[in-house]
């Protein structure tokens, strides 16, 4: 599991020695629903944030943005790609919700290197650009968690 404990015992994770990436300009990929990529989880900042960037409130940007998925508060994908992904461009790249934020740094890419690289078959800044390192990964992980 990416989440590994970090007592000073925990083994190394398959990372440690941080993860090459960098978004690819005009790509979008990450904002198009793909199988288990379907769903951009929001938390209260994420909604309070893009609210503000919109110019709504937050009541009504649930009404107009969200839906619930169970207990969890959710981007409406009515169509096959993120609401504010216009071409390949982010509308809202400076508010944009936290799970974008992190992207690919998240769980279920970091469970083993297979899973990484089988990331880059939507994603193409997989392997490429600047070596991420350890600290900020984990620094990833933890604004998921937050």
């Amino acid at each position: 599991m990416a989440n590994e404990t970090q007592r000073p015992d925990a083994p190394a994770p398959w990372y440690a020695k941080g993860l090459r990436f960098e978004c690819q300009p005009g790509c979008g990929n990450c904002c198009v629903n793909h199988g288990d990529y379907a769903f951009v989880y929001l938390e209260e900042h994420d909604t309070a944030r893009l609210a503000r960037h919109l110019r709504l409130s937050p009541r009504r940007f649930k009404q107009r943005y969200t839906e619930m998925d169970g207990e969890y508060t959710v981007l409406r994908m009515d169509q096959p790609a993120c609401p504010f992904l216009d071409g390949t461009r982010c509308t809202v790249y400076g508010a944009r919700p936290t799970q974008c934020r992190t992207f690919p740094f998240w769980d279920t890419n970091l469970g083993n290197r297979a899973a990484w690289t089988r990331l880059r078959g939507f994603c193409p800044g997989i392997d490429k650009g600047a070596v991420h390192p350890l600290r900020v990964i984990r620094a990833h992980i933890a604004a998921q968690e937050s």
